[in-house]
């Protein structure tokens, strides 16, 4: 997986995509559709309608990161955006998670219990 700093945002696209865009088709996605500047650190993740293929869109220092993933077998879960929204944002452990093929909605976090004095 790739490191990202701890307070990146992330943000995923919940519309299945054309994965024949590049740099500026996601970058309009970006721009058009979620609402987010491509330049303001966050990463950006976009799903192919068989959801089977991942692409990452990151500006870094100097310029624009695309990654691209192929899942070797299974798929991804699309998690449900809130009504009339295009992304939902997720942290850098649910994105490890989700691209493992853990759905996100099953997955709870354990807090830590709280001392009485």
């Amino acid at each position: 997986m790739i490191g990202l700093p701890d307070n990146v945002s992330i943000y995923l696209c919940t519309e299945p995509i054309d994965f024949r865009k590049g740099f500026d088709g996601l970058t309009g996605i970006v721009n058009g559709a979620m609402g987010h500047c491509v330049t303001g650190g966050s990463l950006f993740l976009f799903v192919n309608r068989k959801r089977d293929r991942i692409k990452a869109l990151w500006w870094e220092t100097g310029g624009l990161t695309l990654w691209y993933r192929r899942l070797e077998q299974g798929t991804v879960e699309l998690p449900k955006a809130q009504q009339g929204q295009s992304q939902v944002t997720i942290d850098s452990v649910e994105l490890a998670m989700w691209i493992a093929g853990i759905p996100l909605k099953s997955a709870s976090v354990r807090r830590k219990r709280m001392k009485i004095a």
